[in-house]
């Protein structure tokens, strides 16, 4: 691999997309939200009433998905069946099923060469639960970012829309969520071996790529 590869991998609300999207620009690279492919095909999948706990019915589902990655100026965009649904996979419901359906084998098989083929071409920075670990095994970078599951959970009740919103069922979900993906057999959310962990409880988003910064600039 001739491009320079960053991953970012953590557990939901550990600011990663925030500090991935500043990483990118300070290096003048493409960042890459892996999580947005898991989270278009849990889209695909409610969209088209998929019995996804069904091998059979998952395996005919991602033999016929059309998914990737367009750039548009300095974005990449989802797009699915050639429409964007960049601004549809963010939903509380989808977040869930993503996690669930992301523990299938066949799903992270089916989204590695679509990861692998950007990398290909493209230096980038990129964010997930598994890059450094699976996805980019010999990525230059490897950051693993955590916080305190508290402080998560307020970060993301501040970012989702609306006033009928409940901090108790955000931390709950995402609690739950840690579990599934810490747990699966597949690719489970955990460090590289080496990778730089970084708690970002009481950093701000400047503090902690000053702090990656360092590290690749050492390098």
């Amino acid at each position: 691999m001739n491009t320079r590869i960053v991953t970012i991998d953590g557990p939901a609300g550990a600011g990663k997309t925030t500090v991935s999207k500043l990483l990118a620009k300070k290096l003048g690279c493409v960042y890459v939200d892996t999580g947005a492919l898991y989270r278009g095909v849990a889209f695909e999948i409610l969209h088209r009433k998929i019995d996804w706990e069904n091998d059979s019915a998952l395996e005919n589902f991602l033999e016929d998905l059309d998914i990737n990655f367009v750039m548009e100026k300095d974005s990449l965009l989802l797009v699915s069946s050639g429409k964007d649904i960049t601004n549809k996979i963010r939903t509380p419901e989808i977040s869930m099923l993503a996690s669930s359906s992301s523990a299938k084998p066949q799903v992270r098989k089916a989204l590695l060469g679509i990861q692998q083929k950007i990398a290909e071409t493209k230096d980038a920075v990129f964010e997930g639960r598994d890059m450094g670990t699976i996805v980019f095994p010999d990525a230059a970078h490897k950051f693993f970012l955590f916080a305190d599951l508290n402080i998560r959970a307020k970060r993301r009740f501040n970012e989702m829309p609306g006033d009928t919103k409940d901090i108790n069922q955000v931390q709950k979900q995402m609690e739950i969520r840690d579990l599934n993906d810490s747990k699966r057999k597949s690719a489970p959310l955990k460090p590289a071996v080496d990778a730089i962990e970084i708690d970002a409880s009481f950093l701000s988003v400047e503090q902690v790529v000053d702090k990656m910064l360092k590290v690749i600039e050492k390098a």
